[in-house]
């Protein structure tokens, strides 16, 4: 076996099926098809059984995967200790975050990342979930809490207020709250909602704060909203005085191996010039046109 062959199976085990597994590693699913079929062959055992639509390990697989991940940390470490001393910012980099911080924070500002590095490559992975960089399903996390449990380098850039919105023309006296689903009630923002409900029901739960957004937007009801999104949107005004009724640190967290990389360390600067500059600590002017 080669390198090769266990970037293939690294691919299929953490995306779980062979189109997303392609996607990945930037060929086409037939390929990857074809050279998992062949390692099999080779190893003369199964890896993968599919169930349910996904590609899910078997005992062989797992153990290869165990192994895989030791000799990908092995090669990770060599390319940062020879080739990320001298190399420039060029190569993908993969960033991973919860999709409002990647939709509204860090999508907007990659003009300004390409300028300075036309040879990098960046890959921005929106998903509530917290990818794993010890898996390499990303190489470095923007997180709205502290890491716990991984062994990865982390550093607090920020904190990311937020407050209560409702559709600029949204006249109702006492809207409706728009709320996140019981799997997210631990989530401070979450909290401060319950306890404003005072056991009123909901009008929506959602389960991500672009869905709280958009049902704000629309008109649906009032719900609380990270204010550095919120105050840049005319269609939305603020409730209540100054103060965030809540507030979330902002995480930078980055696969231990990689952060010598040229690459990996000018992705991170761009991650905390961008913050810096939306300010997502401040919530800004009181509503444009906050109803009384």
């Amino acid at each position: 076996m080669n390198w090769d062959d266990l970037k293939v199976v690294l691919a299929v085990a953490r995306e779980r099926t062979q189109s997303a597994a392609a996607r990945r590693l930037h060929v086409n699913q037939t390929t990857v098809a074809r050279r998992l079929s062949a390692i099999e062959q080779d190893l003369s055992a199964r890896l993968f059984l599919r169930v349910d639509g996904a590609l899910v390990p078997t005992d062989a697989g797992m153990d290869l995967i165990g192994r895989a991940e030791a000799v990908e940390a092995d090669v990770l470490a060599l390319e940062a200790s020879v080739a990320g001393r001298d190399a420039g910012a060029s190569g993908t980099v993969r960033v991973t975050s919860v999709p409002i911080l990647v939709n509204r924070l860090l999508a907007p500002a990659v003009p300004a990342l390409r300028r300075d590095h036309s040879g990098l490559r960046l890959e921005l992975i929106a998903d509530p979930r917290s990818l794993s960089l010890t898996r390499r399903e990303a190489d470095i996390a923007l997180r709205l809490a502290r890491p716990v449990g991984e062994a990865a380098l982390a550093r607090r850039i920020g904190t990311v207020a937020y407050a209560v919105y409702r559709a600029a023309g949204d006249a109702t006296p006492d809207p409706p709250w728009i709320a996140y689903e019981e799997a997210l009630e631990h989530l401070p923002q979450a909290r401060w909602i319950h306890r404003a409900m005072g056991g009123s029901q909901p009008a929506l739960c959602v389960n991500d704060a672009e869905g709280l957004l958009a049902a704000v937007r629309a008109g649906v009801g009032r719900s609380v909203l990270p204010c550095f999104v919120a105050e840049a949107d005319s269609a939305l005004v603020r409730e209540g005085g100054p103060e965030p009724v809540a507030e979330r640190e902002l995480w930078l967290v980055v696969h231990r191996d990689l952060r010598p990389l040229a690459s990996v360390s000018a992705v991170l600067d761009w991650i905390v010039a961008t913050v810096r500059s939306a300010k997502p600590d401040q919530c800004g002017e009181v509503g444009r046109a906050d109803p009384a």
